[in-house]
C-alpha cells in the first residue's frame, strides 16, 4: 500500500497516514476522556455515592482547606526560606500578609457591594415597568400587522418577568444571606483549615517525603515526576486565573461605573467570576450587566456592551495569552464537552472546574504517552494493517 511500482516507500504517504492516524487518536482521546467521565459521573449519581462523597468531604474539609493553602503558599515560604528566614517565621509572614489582605478586601468591599445590591434592588420596579412598556409596544406593533392573537405569548412573558423581579427582590437577598450564614457557620471549619494549613507549612518539605514513602519505591521516581508536572500545570492555572480576575473585576468596575450602569462592583465581579467558564462564561456575566443598562437608557445598555466586550477583548488577547501562557492549553471541542458533561452532573461548579480537571487527564495521559509511546505502537500497528 506504502511501496510504488519499484518497491520503493512512498514516505509522502507514509506521513500522511502517520498524520491521519495521530488526528484519529487525538480524537478518541477526547471521546474516551469524555466517555469515561459521563459513565463515572452516571455510575456515581445511580449509586447515590456522590451524596456520600460529598459528606465526606464537608467532614474533612479543614484538611482540604489546609492542603490547599499549604500548595499555594509552600513557593513564597521556601523563597523566603532561601533568603535565611526560617520556615516557621516565613509561614507566619505569609498568613499574616494573606490574612490582612482579606480583612482589607472585606472592609472595602463588602459595604460598597452592599450598598450597591440595595440600589439594584430598588431600582428593580422601574427595571421591570420599561421592560413592560416595551413589551407592549412589541406586540401592539405585531397585533396591527396580522390577525393572530399574541395574548397568551404576552401573559407567558409578563409571568417570566414577574418571576425575575421576586428572584431579584426576594431571592437574591434571601440566597445573599443563606450563603453569608454558610460562611459564619463554616467559620470553625476554615479556622481548623487555617492551621492544619500553617503547621503544614512549617514542615511541607517532609510532609511531601513522608507522603512519597507511602508509595513502592520502584513507582516513586515516576510518581513524583508526573505529580511535580501536575503541580506546576495547576499553580500557573490557579495564579494566572486569580489574577485575571482580579484585573477583570477592576477594569469592568470603572468601566461599567463610567458607562452609568447601577451597582457596577457587583456585576464587575460576577462578570470575573463568570469569565472562569471559558467560551460561555463572559455572556453568563455580560447578559444580565446590558439588560440592566438597557432599562436605563438604550445609550448606557450600549456602553455597558461596549465595556464588557471590550474587557473580553483585552482578556482574550491580552490576558490569556501573557498570563496564562501555554498552561491548560485544550482543543475547544475538548474543553465544550467537558462543560456540557461537567454542568449536566455537578452545576456551575462543574463547568468552573472542568477545564483543569480535563487538563489534569491530559498530563497523565501525555506522561505515560512519553513513557511507554502509546500513540506510537498504535500508530505503527495501524500503518501494518
Amino acid at each position: 500500500m506504502l511501496r510504488r511500482k519499484n518497491d520503493s516507500i512512498d514516505y509522502g504517504k507514509l506521513n500522511e497516514g502517520i498524520r491521519i492516524g495521530v488526528n484519529i487518536l487525538k480524537i478518541v482521546f477526547i471521546l474516551a476522556i469524555v466517555s469515561l467521565v459521563f459513565i463515572c459521573s452516571k455510575l456515581l449519581g445511580d449509586w447515590k455515592i456522590l451524596p456520600f462523597i460529598g459528606n465526606i468531604l464537608a467532614i474533612i474539609s479543614p484538611l482540604f482547606i489546609g492542603i490547599v493553602l499549604a500548595w499555594m503558599f509552600d513557593p513564597f515560604v521556601t523563597f523566603l526560606n532561601k533568603k535565611g528566614v526560617s520556615r516557621i517565621l516565613g509561614a507566619i509572614f505569609v498568613y499574616i500578609i494573606f490574612l490582612s489582605f482579606i480583612y482589607l478586601l472585606i472592609r472595602l468591599m463588602i459595604p460598597s457591594i452592599t450598598d450597591q445590591l440595595n440600589d439594584l434592588v430598588q431600582s428593580v420596579p422601574s427595571f421591570i415597568n420599561y421592560l413592560k412598556e416595551n413589551i407592549d409596544s412589541f406586540f401592539d406593533n405585531l397585533n396591527n400587522l396580522g390577525d393572530y392573537n399574541f395574548t397568551d405569548i404576552k401573559i407567558g412573558i409578563y409571568d417570566s418577568i414577574n418571576n425575575l423581579s421576586k428572584s431579584l427582590t426576594v431571592d437574591l437577598p434571601t440566597t445573599l444571606m443563606n450563603a453569608v450564614t454558610s460562611i459564619v457557620s463554616g467559620g470553625v471549619n476554615l479556622l481548623i483549615g487555617l492551621l492544619v494549613g500553617l503547621y503544614m507549612l512549617f514542615d511541607f518539605d517532609n510532609v511531601k517525603k513522608h507522603l512519597y514513602s507511602l508509595i513502592p519505591k520502584q513507582y516513586q521516581k515516576d510518581t513524583i515526576t508526573l505529580i511535580n508536572q501536575l503541580n506546576n500545570n495547576l499553580k500557573s492555572y490557579v495564579r494566572g486565573t486569580l489574577l485575571i480576575m482580579l484585573i477583570l473585576f477592576i477594569f469592568q468596575s470603572i468601566a461599567l461605573s463610567i458607562a452609568g450602569l447601577e451597582a457596577p462592583m457587583v456585576f464587575g465581579l460576577f462578570c470575573a467570576i463568570t469569565n472562569v467558564i471559558p467560551y460561555i462564561g463572559p455572556y453568563i456575566g455580560g447578559v444580565p450587566a446590558v439588560v440592566v443598562g438597557l432599562s436605563i437608557s438604550p445609550m448606557t445598555g450600549v456602553f455597558v456592551l461596549i465595556a464588557i466586550i471590550t474587557a473580553q477583548t483585552l482578556e482574550s488577547y491580552f490576558l490569556q495569552p501573557v498570563v496564562m501562557g501555554k498552561t491548560m492549553k485544550l482543543h475547544p471541542v475538548t474543553i465544550m464537552l467537558g462543560l456540557l458533561i461537567f454542568a449536566h452532573f455537578f452545576g456551575i461548579i462543574g463547568m468552573i472546574l472542568a477545564t483543569p480537571v480535563i487538563a489534569i487527564f491530559k498530563t497523565i495521559f501525555q506522561f505515560f504517552n512519553q513513557k511507554f509511546s502509546i500513540v506510537e505502537r498504535i500508530t505503527d500497528n495501524e500503518l501494518k494493517q
